[in-house]
């Protein structure tokens, strides 16, 4: 992987993203329109707020961003830009990596954002630190791009990578904590939890939400969901096809 060539494909990403409002405003504008509509859903609701809005707070940039790079990707094969792009020096993975960088910043503007709505316009309060719950939606927002771009591969139309959202997506929401505690599932729900890496991030927003240092278990969730990133990408890089027929 070239470094300059990776940092040059992020570059022209932003660029390309600078210019799609609607886009942008999926990514900014959203996560804390969502976020006000919580609020007001658990008004009267003493603490639920704060544990269900934490907890979206990693969960909206996964979802955004799958969503949002899986498209992105297959239009660049079925316009033929990818195509031409290989044909440079540049290798699949500079262009997945580069993928990674540019929505990780859009991911780190859009945390902030989301953050910053939740902490000091709705009154969201936790024992840990902002900061940290910026950083677990950064790095999920990571992984959405991550599988967003290997579930990219085995679409050949938009419709069809907008139906890997409930193939990859929801299955992770409803067994990642939210709804129901993973301890009180049944014995093969649990294990199928165990293995997706959204239940990760959700119990590293829980460790922010109880304790007022980083904890152990917060960074060992952490890394977990990190290695699953890269672990996607380079999955990604091994399905990437330079068009769709």
């Amino acid at each position: 992987m070239n470094l300059r060539i990776t940092f040059s494909t992020a570059g022209r990403i932003l660029r390309q993203l600078r210019h799609d409002r609607r886009t942008v405003a999926l990514l900014i504008v959203v996560p804390a329109a969502l976020l006000t509509l919580l609020y007001f859903m658990y008004a009267n609701a003493g603490p639920t707020f704060d544990r269900i809005a934490l907890v979206m707070l990693g969960i909206f940039p996964f979802v955004t961003m799958f969503l949002v790079t899986s498209i992105a990707m297959l239009r660049e094969r079925t316009t033929g830009t990818l195509e031409r792009l290989l044909t440079t020096p540049l290798g699949k993975l500079d262009l997945l990596f580069g993928y990674g960088i540019a929505f990780g910043l859009a991911a780190t503007v859009q945390g902030a954002v989301a953050v910053g709505a939740a902490y000091w316009l709705l009154g969201l309060d936790t024992v840990g630190s902002p900061g940290l719950v910026v950083v677990i939606a950064v790095v999920n927002a990571v992984l959405g791009v991550a599988l967003g771009l290997f579930c990219s591969a085995f679409a050949r139309t938009e419709f069809q990578a907008v139906q890997f959202l409930p193939v990859v997506v929801v299955p992770q929401l409803l067994l990642c904590g939210l709804f129901v505690p993973r301890g009180q599932m049944a014995g093969w729900l649990q294990a199928a939890s165990d293995v997706f890496p959204l239940s990760y991030a959700v119990d590293a927003l829980a460790q922010v939400g109880r304790h007022a240092d980083a904890t152990t278990t917060m960074w060992w969730d952490l890394a977990v969901v990190t290695v699953a990133a890269i672990a996607a990408l380079t999955l990604a890089a091994a399905t990437l096809r330079r068009r769709t027929g």
